[in-house]
């Protein structure tokens, strides 16, 4: 039974990032190839591969951090609630990027983001270290992820709502 709730918190990121890609594919080469972007911008080749890593990570360490807790109650409405918000605006970065074409609510969800993503890995890092470790290519990434998007934002102000 135990391996239903591994595998349920370990696919969970993924829904929401693989519904963000379906709903923007076509976005993709229509608007965003023909943005100006920094020379260390990733291949878009990149972006698929690292994401799914990505969620695969958090997932499983989300699944740590409940199981360490003994499941959703009282102490792990902080910890949990955090990583939550933190996937919904991860969530929502694809649409208000590609879908809505609008830098500005972009750059300032993936702000917000940031902010969460930290106080996620912070309040996690107290409960399953493995847990915490496993965050920190996502912070990194979304380190890279966050200059490429105000590098985006600054360079291409005739677009920033498109």
């Amino acid at each position: 039974r135990m391996w239903a709730y591994t595998v349920g918190f370990t696919v969970l990121p993924h829904v929401g990032g693989f519904l963000g890609w379906f709903l923007n594919r076509k976005e993709i080469p229509e608007w965003y190839e023909k943005l100006k972007k920094p020379s260390w911008c990733p291949s878009r080749r990149v972006f698929p591969v690292a994401w799914t890593m990505l969620y695969t990570g958090m997932g499983y360490a989300s699944y740590l951090v409940w199981n360490d807790l003994g499941g959703c109650g009282s102490k792990a409405i902080v910890p949990l609630g955090l990583y939550g918000a933190q996937l919904v605006l991860n969530w929502a970065w694809p649409p208000l990027f590609f879908g809505a074409r609008n830098l500005n609510m972009a750059l300032i969800d993936i702000l917000c983001l940031d902010v969460l993503a930290i106080g996620t890995w912070c309040s996690w890092y107290r409960i399953n270290r493995v847990a915490a470790l496993l965050l920190l290519p996502y912070l990194g990434w979304l380190a890279m992820a966050t200059c490429l998007t105000i590098r985006i934002w600054r360079d291409n102000a005739e677009r920033k709502s498109d």
